[in-house]
């Protein structure tokens, strides 16, 4: 919800604050750059510490910071604050779905961390809910303290979630980070690529989607109106992927979702009546989000449990730096006058390049 917020955010800041297209990009990718270092951190601390410890920390951490940067007093603070939120919130991904993947049951275990994974499009339908009927009438802060609300979920979690238990089997054996580009290395140059591909595309596209619709002639409203119905695909892509995880295997669904997302970038960059950007924007955002439930749920069955945290926050964590040059980058090339065409299409060529990657080095890991 508040990654989605921020995305709605920008249009009203660019207007609030005359920033340039670069600049709002760099806003964009300095949270990201605190996601991609809270994710290397976490995994690590996670698999030292605990998962439940690190998670109620990071979880805290991004609430408190993302509330406080409602009271962000000019670009430079807001820059600040979403850098600290996202070091919180990149730490608190990959414990979540490694704290999740442990106590999952074998033969479910794929679908229920999709599952999770498809509450991030909760989050973000609720974020272009709020855009839409929040911050015309009552200002983007107010929709911003809205959004940190779920901070006091750390009080629920410090007193009903428990320990994983395949971390106590573990608990004070060394981490063995080598073991990622030694003993795993095959997986984790597929993970490494697939993350970043994924990573770039997605923040690359959904945080500039709103601006991407102001650009081709639509009111702030409007725009906000259709990134809401565009939005309302990924819950359906999300259960899809959950179904076939199971049935078709990690690295197929995920290299079919992949591959599909691909083109319908390449369509929503060619498209420029509304009927087809939301026929795209919406198949679009259904294999995108699909594709990012079936890579959670493949990443931690790639390494064993002494490891698992730190290979899925490392994994995480490289992508990120795709999300971080994305946004800056959609940034610059817009205030260049590149076109859509030509900037969705870099959105399908990475995607498509990481795909090959995973289909050369990625190993199924589906137990039947």
């Amino acid at each position: 919800m508040d990654v989605g917020l921020l995305s709605f955010i920008l249009v009203a800041l660019r207007k609030e604050w005359a920033l340039t297209a670069q600049e709002a990009g760099l806003l964009s990718s300095v949270n990201l750059i605190g996601m991609a270092i809270g994710a290397a951190f976490g995994g690590y601390l996670a698999d030292k510490f605990g998962r439940r410890p690190v998670f109620l920390l990071t979880l805290v951490c991004f609430g408190v910071f993302s509330f406080g940067s409602a009271f962000a007093s000019g670009f430079g603070s807001m820059l600040i604050l979403r850098f600290l939120m996202g070091l919180g919130l990149g730490a608190e991904l990959p414990v979540a779905s490694t704290l999740v993947n442990e106590f999952a049951p074998p033969d479910k275990k794929g679908r229920i961390v999709v599952l999770l994974e498809s509450f991030w499009a909760a989050g973000w339908i609720i974020a272009a809910v709020l855009a839409y009927f929040v911050i015309p009438p009552l200002g983007w802060r107010t929709a911003v303290m809205i959004g940190a609300i779920p901070v006091l979920f750390a009080f629920w979690v410090r007193r009903a979630v428990p320990e994983s238990p395949q971390f106590g089997n573990h608990r004070g054996h060394p981490i063995k980070l080598r073991e990622l580009f030694t003993t795993y290395q095959s997986e984790t140059i597929a993970l490494w690529a697939v993350w970043f591909a994924i990573a770039f595309s997605y923040y690359g596209m959904f945080l500039w989607l709103p601006s991407v619709l102001v650009d081709k002639g639509f009111s702030m409203i409007q725009s906000f109106r259709y990134v809401l119905l565009m939005t309302l695909a990924q819950l359906p892509g999300y259960f899809a992927a959950a179904y076939v995880v199971e049935k078709w295997g990690r690295k197929r669904t995920l290299s079919v979702f992949l591959v599909l997302s691909g083109v319908m970038s390449v369509g929503f960059g060619l498209s420029n009546s509304i009927s087809m950007l939301l026929l795209t924007g919406s198949l679009l955002s259904f294999f995108n989000l699909g594709a990012w439930g079936a890579l959670y749920a493949y990443t931690p069955e790639n390494y064993p449990a002494e490891i698992r945290a730190v290979g899925t926050g490392f994994a995480a964590s490289f992508g990120r730096i795709g999300s971080v040059i994305a946004p800056f980058l959609v940034g610059a090339m817009v205030q260049t006058d590149i076109g859509y065409a030509w900037i969705f299409g870099m959105f399908a060529l990475v995607i498509l390049v990481g795909t090959g990657i995973l289909l050369i080095f990625g190993k199924e890991t589906l137990i039947r």
